[in-house]
């Protein structure tokens, strides 16, 4: 059976600063059975990767002209148990204060998520990382979840930055 895909270019959006998840979500959420998706982006969406495949969507990227992707989502019909999506901390238990604080907000999808795991590689378990954030990095979040780490987060009063703050674990235990 062939597979007939639904194009969706979110080169614009990116490159205006934007955030393309809603977008990327709506167009997923109206494909038909044995649809799929094709979509135009700036960057590797490695971590979208994770949330469809967690759908059931395989996924084939490859660059094109201009330094863009372009990525086939294609159901694989096998949805991976761990395909809830992220949450953040629960409880209400004390965090130890931040030992590393990023000021992100300045800067264009994918280098703020680039940036924190980054940070988070150097960081010890239990310590703390802080970023402010010009969006809601929702896909972050999922790679923070499957690497192991807590988050809490949300805006700001002001409604544009967005707060995060996050928890290293430890790998040995995600990995359990």
């Amino acid at each position: 059976m062939t597979t007939s895909f639904v194009d969706v270019d979110v080169r614009s959006i990116l490159r205006a600063g934007g955030e393309p998840f809603e977008v990327i979500m709506s167009a997923v959420n109206a494909l038909a059975p044995g649809q799929g998706l094709r979509l135009f982006a700036t960057f590797e969406p490695t971590p979208l990767f994770h949330v469809l495949g967690a759908r059931g969507f395989s996924h084939v990227a490859k660059p094109i002209d201009g330094g863009d992707w372009e990525v086939l989502f294609q159901p694989s019909g096998a949805v991976r148990p761990d395909g809830a999506p992220a949450r953040p901390a629960s409880g209400d238990g004390a965090w130890p204060a931040p030992v590393r604080r990023l000021d992100l907000r300045d800067l264009d999808p994918p280098e703020p998520m680039v940036r924190i795991l980054a940070a988070l590689e150097a960081m010890a378990a239990g310590e703390v990382l802080a970023a402010l954030l010009c969006r809601e990095p929702v896909f972050l979040l999922p790679e923070l979840a499957k690497r192991g780490h807590a988050w809490r987060g949300g805006f700001e009063p002001d409604g544009k930055t967005y707060a995060l703050l996050v928890r290293v674990g430890d790998a040995r235990e995600a990995a359990a």
